[in-house]
């Protein structure tokens, strides 16, 4: 039986799930968190490393002979040098399609709360604001519908085609913009150019993965193309959106608002540009982590140990 270790699983799971799918293929060990100084003594002897965001480099690997797989409670695997690995002989799996339904939602939860205002109109009904109003109904912001809005997509995978799907259910244009713009889009997509793009988006969501050639592709440039009526969401990769640029462009008005669930640093920092700014909405990357989405990810992540174990490894990223 291998001796599995899993490093930092608190996120993935905080006590509301179960490990047994993985504990039932080794000698399972698991810790909320590591500290940097503690990785070496919890990993001396594992077979198997599950891990979320804990880094891994070669000097590190290299002190564990006995490690031949590390296995990733997420998708992205940037925290694990894989040069490194591919050096130390160690197979690197990462998890793949687990939270698409929970991202798509959650584009649409700070899509909704940005047009419709729910949180601000519930804190006035319980602050007496209807008890005490004068007419039957009333409002506190401008309520937008969706219908007939057009929903800009950045990066079409999985999880861009989900929200398309939502998208055209409330009645939206949708475009999309994608490496690849010679194939043919499903019903109702139209794939379109970065420029138009940004011109055209009533509502503009990222979902592209992060890379040197889109790093900051919501820059000062590309919002001043957007209508002053157009919000941005940002459920993709905080390294996409240049913060001081977003903050400027909605303290002047040049975009309606944004509803941002990942930033360029996590946890943000004292004095973050884009914390405390009326229309900008802020959640703590959790749009991947609805139970449904957790369950799915311990899941995946027993059958890839299950598939190496048997000499057929699966979403394999270090090859």
């Amino acid at each position: 039986m291998p001796d599995i270790v899993i490093l930092d699983g608190y996120t993935t799971n905080p006590g509301d799930l179960s490990w047994d799918p993985i504990a039932a293929l080794g000698n399972f060990q698991v810790h909320d968190r590591t500290p940097e100084n503690k990785i070496i003594e919890r990993s001396r002897g594992a077979d198997i490393l599950v891990v979320n965001k804990t880094r891994l480099d070669r000097q590190l690997m290299e002190q564990l002979p006995g490690l031949r797989l590390i296995c990733t409670l997420a998708t992205g695997y940037n925290n694990i040098d894989i040069p490194g690995a591919r050096h130390c002989g160690i197979t690197v799996c990462n998890a793949v399609g687990y939270s698409t339904p929970s991202v798509a939602q959650h584009v649409f939860s700070l899509l909704l709360e940005m047009t419709n205002h729910v949180a601000l109109h519930n804190q006035s009904v319980q602050d007496q604001g209807w008890t005490n109003a004068p007419d039957w109904c009333y409002w506190k912001e401008t309520l937008s519908e969706l219908t007939a809005k057009t929903m800009g997509i950045y990066g079409f995978g999985k999880i861009g085609r989900q929200v398309a799907q939502i998208a055209l259910a409330f009645g939206m244009q949708v475009i999309a913009n994608r490496r690849d713009l010679s194939q043919t889009p499903p019903p109702g997509v139209e794939y379109v150019g970065l420029e138009k793009l940004f011109a055209n988006s009533d509502v503009l969501t990222l979902h592209a993965p992060l890379s040197e050639e889109n790093a900051g592709v919501v820059n000062a440039n590309n919002l001043s193309l957007m209508k002053p009526s157009a919000y941005l969401i940002n459920t993709g990769r905080g390294g996409l959106v240049n913060e001081a640029d977003v903050r400027k462009a909605l303290l002047e008005g040049k975009i309606a608002g944004a509803g941002l669930d990942v930033l360029s640093k996590e946890p943000p920092p004292p004095g973050h540009p884009l914390i405390g700014l009326k229309n900008c909405i802020l959640t703590p990357h959790q749009a991947w982590a609805t139970q449904e989405s957790r369950g799915r990810l311990i899941q995946i992540v027993a059958e890839n140990i299950s598939a190496f174990l048997e000499g057929k490894p699966q979403f394999v990223v270090s090859e």
